[in-house]
């Protein structure tokens, strides 16, 4: 439960003219993690393949392919292929050619009218505000004395222009758009240089009307209209034809696209592993459990010819092997949770369990009311049985644990929707209610039980992987553990210790022993790694492992203080919650009273501040939580650098590892 699962380290060497049989049936079982290797005395002398022109190749089908799928609009096909057998990689080229010829016309036609249709309504907008006034666009500019300009400029300021033009010009405002006052601007030929002076001045743009011999603006409009009508009509019809070409497509395009991109994922995998004349050896990871299955597979493919050496990771030397983790369904949706920071490394215990319970122990002190907890509940429980894909239904799984936290916490606070008759049969009390000193105390305990849970993940992962002087002198190794609970120890009994006549001896243990022990770490280290004639050139020398460790004695004192107090959100966001409802509240009693309308509108108050609880304070609970637990429990103990486990797959189809039948 505690672990990630069990890896071994594969080793198989068959015959190069087995290659590709043994890779597609590792690539359709789909447990194996395959690794690059290099020509060696360990694996094989010789380089792997060089494929790199094939790939190139097969990658410009993908592209293709990717292209032709956009084009037609055709979604991924929801079914099951049937065996790629004698559908060649020959054959899918000559395929995707065929449905690219195919569709072409089509295609070329759809764009064209696309863009047709764009062009004019850039026209439209370009000649719009100057409908209505018959301007032919003949060209302005031919007339021998006047000179025509049209235009924009700001609203505001056409008012100082046309006190500052002469009796010899026109300025014909047309209607306003954004802002922006267009114009048009008549004037004679020899004016027109001193007036553009003052037009520019003002913020006027000019705007050059299109050409159009023996037309108007009024009537361009008007056929543009009509063609754009058209072209509206002849499109609908265009996209009906393509929309049934892209459901006769949808199964051969999907049969090709499997058989490109499963000769593209076995050329990749072939480039990983080094040969001799005759052999290819092939190296990886695999689950413990499945290596039976492996060798039941590789005898029927290559009827026994073959060499296979499975290991553990030697964990002498700490060899990473991928992580994986499996779950119950419950458990899964916390894994998501860890995901997102990041894998536990191999060799670290898997704190899947408790970020589980501690998640929906904060949540539900952040969110305690019954009434929010059932409606998520409610939520989870649709969520998982309606729920089409497995990301739903873990969501639904979270909510519902959820749900039943905030439902507990809210017996506990007497809280049913913030309904204030319902608070007298609390267990405890509201958040708002009695001493919150109470309800910190409460928040920083669980605090305390959650940083020490850390800490001691932390020594055990440390003596697990041979790091002794780590688990014992590491900020957050057993002298960290010292120093937390003898500080918790004084804090809450230092009167009964002080009686005792114990203070001087609990203080040299619990602070003079942890902060020697951090200040001395690094230079035990330093002189351990110099003995071993280890990283020389990367060490800064004796006095600067003392600089370091001390500074993170002096740090370590500051996060144990800051990780703990920061547990008081706990509290402050469950009297969040609660202030929340009692002002909804509040304000309904203010409206009751009025006149027709009361009742009614002090019940919609409350509604709408319920709602507004579940899902503001929901999203804020949620959020805190997680940040406690990334924050103040796995910066104690979690590295996140493991690797995932990406077992060989030839194709997007292919079973996901734990559910084959």
């Amino acid at each position: 439960m505690f672990r990630t699962v069990p890896m071994m380290r594969l080793q198989v060497l068959v015959l190069a003219q087995d290659e590709r049989a043994v890779l597609s049936s590792l690539g359709q079982l789909g447990v194996v993690h395959l690794t690059h290797s290099n020509p060696g005395p360990d694996s094989a002398p010789l380089a792997p393949a060089d494929y790199t022109e094939e790939l190139a190749h097969w990658d410009h089908l993908r592209t293709r392919i990717k292209e032709l799928r956009q084009s037609l609009e055709i979604p991924p096909l929801n079914k099951k292929l049937g065996s790629l057998e004698g559908f060649t990689a020959n054959h899918a080229e000559k395929s995707l050619f065929d449905l690219e010829k195919q569709s072409k016309d089509l295609v070329a036609h759809r764009q064209h009218i696309i863009q047709r249709q764009k062009d004019l309504a850039n026209l439209c907008e370009q000649i719009l505000c100057y409908r209505g006034y018959d301007i032919p666009l003949d060209g302005l500019d031919q007339f021998s004395f006047l000179h025509f300009a049209t235009g924009r400029m700001p609203v505001q300021n056409l008012e100082d222009l046309d006190k500052e033009v002469g009796e010899n010009v026109v300025l014909l405002p047309l209607v306003k758009q954004n802002g922006q006052q267009p114009l048009l601007v008549i004037t004679s030929s020899q004016d027109w240089p001193a007036l553009e002076k003052k037009l520019y001045q003002s913020g006027f743009q000019q705007e050059f009307l299109p050409i159009v011999e023996g037309a108007t603006v009024d009537r361009v409009s008007e056929e543009d209209e009509k063609e754009q009508a058209k072209l509206a009509a002849e499109l609908e019809e265009l996209e009906g034809k393509i929309k049934t070409m892209a459901e006769e497509f949808a199964l051969p395009l999907a049969e090709v696209e499997r058989s490109v991109e499963t000769e593209y994922r076995l050329l990749t995998a072939i480039q990983s592993f080094p040969r001799t004349e005759a052999a290819v050896f092939i190296s990886g990871w695999i689950p413990a459990e499945e290596v039976t299955t492996l060798e039941k597979h590789l005898g029927q493919i290559t009827s026994g010819r073959y060499v296979l050496k499975v290991t553990p990771p030697d964990a002498s030397t700490r060899e990473q092997a991928p992580v994986l983790l499996k779950h119950s369904r419950l458990l899964r949706p916390f894994e998501m949770l860890i995901s997102t920071y990041g894998l536990p490394d191999y060799h670290e215990l898997e704190p899947t369990l408790f970020v589980a319970l501690s998640y929906i122990v904060m949540f539900g002190i952040m969110f305690g009311d019954a009434g929010h907890g059932l409606v998520l509940a409610a939520a989870g429980l649709t969520a998982l049985i309606a729920g089409q894909s497995k990301k739903l239904k873990d969501l639904g799984v979270l909510l519902l644990f959820a749900g039943f936290s905030s439902t507990i916490f809210g017996v506990v606070y007497g809280s049913y929707f913030g309904v204030e008759t319902l608070k007298k049969y609390a267990l405890w009390h509201d958040p708002l209610e009695g001493n919150p000193i109470q309800l910190m105390y409460g928040s920083i305990g669980v605090g305390i039980a959650l940083i020490s849970l850390g800490l001691v993940l932390n020594i055990i992962n440390r003596f697990q992987r041979g790091d002794v002087i780590g688990g014992i002198l590491d900020k957050f190794g057993l002298v960290g553990l010292l120093f937390y609970w003898g500080t918790l120890a004084l804090l809450l009994h230092g009167a009964t210790i002080q009686s005792w006549g114990l203070m001087s001896v609990s203080v040299i243990l619990f602070f003079v022993v942890p902060i020697a022990g951090w200040s001395l770490k690094e230079p035990i280290q330093h002189l351990i790694r110099h003995r071993a004639g280890g990283q020389k050139e990367m060490d800064g020398g004796l006095a600067s492992a003392i600089m370091e460790s001390c500074v993170g004695a002096f740090e370590a004192i500051l996060s144990y203080l800051a990780n703990t107090i920061s547990f008081v959100r706990l509290a402050a966001y469950a009297m969040s919650h609660a202030a929340l409802l009692f002002a909804a509240f509040m304000v309904s009693a203010e409206v009751r009273d009025l006149p027709f309308v009361g009742g009614a509108f002090s019940l919609s108050i409350i509604i709408l501040g319920n709602i507004i609880a579940i899902v503001l304070e929901g999203i804020i609970a949620s959020v805190q939580a997680l940040r406690l637990e990334y924050y103040e429990f796995f910066s104690k103990f979690f590295s996140g650098s493991g690797q995932p486990f990406a077992p060989f797959r030839l194709a997007a189809d292919a079973k996901e590892y734990g559910k084959r039948v």
